[in-house]
């Protein structure tokens, strides 16, 4: 392989996982991952399997080290092989594309496909840098009611499919040559306007059961620093002084979310100083409220929990955290990893908690996903199908300097609004705290690193969307019958 011809390869491949990754936020512009899309399609057209695996690599290398920059704050070189693992899965759907024939069902599939185990595997899976969250903004937004994030993951796809056939459509109209055949790139067009009219008409939750004041509250503070750099003490009086204004301006809420950890204990919480003065608040206000509070249940190991004080004073309800951070909230593999890296920075382990999620409090049924969560659609899948009428996130970023993973957050409740037809509201101590509606419209937005306390009347709804009913079984089943069916054609035509 000359030198030329590496670089016919290399280049678009890269730009296409450029492009892919530019379309996330915060730089998002949502038709950039369609043109990403459509270029690695085009680039993978024709190719030998070693020469598709290369493309796809590098295509996920471009995606990647942008749209992954922000774990470079942690650790460079646990940056760089998550990375290089990451790209593979770019890789493994390029090598199951075939070359010719049926080329336009089987990309869209396979695609799909590596996605959905990406998001899944290894340690949970990793959904940020997602193409899908780069759709947050765009018409493709609307397909989550339908399937969810891999649905509207397969419409990046099957967008980049159809822009891929135009060009070549058009280039050939020009030139005065013959046509490329349409075959499965039509399939892939009309299947995706159908859907994309389907999900814009398909139930979205339902009229209002009744309407809920919530309040919230943001401390605000430096961004960039770690838990050891910052005093527990220090996080906890911000929300205190942010929520003092709460009565002012206001009234009595019926819900005052704090984000996740601000309450971080050396004790129980039970008989804690921060129990009674949270108690005391609950009270005055006359509310439900919400914190994230951290407590150790032994010297290697900790509960992240979210507990809600009733109007009473009581708590009334708690939820501990059930999808955590591999490497940021537990080391998966201690002892083997600990020859490679410094795991000082995370010297305990998060119990990992269970359940659905749903809250029972007296400002209503809540589906509660913390942080990290907000990127799993079977999180608030889960917590909806239990009963929960408004999606409530408590999460902390506050540990990233840019607004990177803030962004990608916003982006995922979007999406998360959508796929359960439930409004959503958000508490970060120190950005982003946000409202979205249950159409993924964004009503409030903090300013990063600003003490301030979001106020807005959500609705509770009990109306269930497609995706509610089904989850994301009917799109991967669809995603591998593309794969064989496209692979049966370009066998038949060999």
């Amino acid at each position: 392989m000359t030198l030329p011809r590496r670089g016919r390869l290399a280049v678009p491949s890269l730009a296409a996982g450029v492009l892919l990754a530019l379309s996330l936020p915060p730089w998002g512009w949502w038709p950039l991952g369609i043109a990403g899309a459509g270029l690695l399609y085009w680039r993978l057209a024709a190719q030998p399997l070693w020469r598709r695996l290369w493309c796809g690599w590098l295509a996920g290398l471009g995606c990647y080290v942008i749209g992954l920059a922000w774990a470079r704050t942690f650790n460079w070189y646990g940056a760089l092989a998550l990375i290089v693992v990451e790209a593979l899965f770019v890789a493994a759907a390029a090598v199951l594309t075939p070359p010719d024939r049926g080329r336009a069902l089987a990309f869209v599939g396979a695609c799909t496909l590596t996605e959905a185990v990406r998001v899944t595997w290894p340690f949970g899976g990793l959904p940020l840098g997602g193409v899908f969250l780069g759709q947050a903004g765009g018409p493709l937004l609307q397909l989550a009611r339908l399937g969810g994030p891999l649905l509207v993951t397969a419409g990046v796809w099957a967008g980049g499919v159809a822009a891929a056939t135009a060009v070549a459509w058009v280039r050939a109209t020009l030139r005065m040559q013959r046509r490329p055949a349409l075959g499965g790139a039509a399939a892939v067009v009309a299947g995706l306007v159908l859907l994309a009219v389907a999900g814009a008409v398909a139930p979205d939750g339902g009229s209002p059961v009744r309407t809920l004041r919530v309040a919230l509250v943001q401390g605000g503070g430096v961004r960039g620093l770690s838990k050891e750099q910052v005093s527990p003490t220090t996080v906890y009086d911000a929300q205190l002084a942010a929520t003092a204004t709460v009565a002012i301006r206001a009234g009595a809420p019926d819900l005052v979310l704090w984000p996740e950890n601000v309450v971080a204990l050396n004790g129980s919480l039970v008989g804690s100083p921060q129990a009674a003065q949270l108690s005391r608040l609950a009270k005055e206000l006359r509310t439900t409220l919400m914190a994230g509070v951290t407590e150790p249940v032994s010297p290697t190991a900790f509960r992240n929990e979210i507990v809600a004080w009733g109007p009473s004073g009581r708590i009334v309800a708690v939820f501990e955290k059930v999808h955590r951070v591999p490497f940021g909230e537990y080391v998966p593999f201690r002892s083997f990893f600990a020859h490679f890296a410094d795991l000082s920075g995370v010297s305990m382990d998060a119990v990992p908690g269970h359940g659905t999620g749903l809250m029972h409090t007296p400002a209503g049924p809540l589906g509660v996903l913390v942080s990290f969560e907000i990127f799993y659609a079977g999180r608030s899948h889960a917590s909806v199908r239990a009963g929960a009428q408004l999606l409530a996130v408590p999460t902390n970023t506050s540990s990233y300097s840019t607004s990177q993973v803030p962004s990608q957050e916003i982006a995922a409740a979007k999406i998360q609004a959508v796929e359960t037809g439930r409004d959503l509201v958000q508490a970060a101590p120190t950005g982003f705290s946000a409202v979205v509606t249950q159409r993924g419209s964004v009503v409030e937005r903090s300013v990063l690193g600003a003490r301030q306390v979001l106020t807005a009347t959500v609705a509770l709804r009990r109306g269930m969307t497609p995706y509610d009913h089904w989850g994301d079984l009917p799109v991967v089943l669809l995603a591998v019958l593309a794969v064989a069916a496209g692979w049966l054609r370009q066998w038949r035509h060999s």
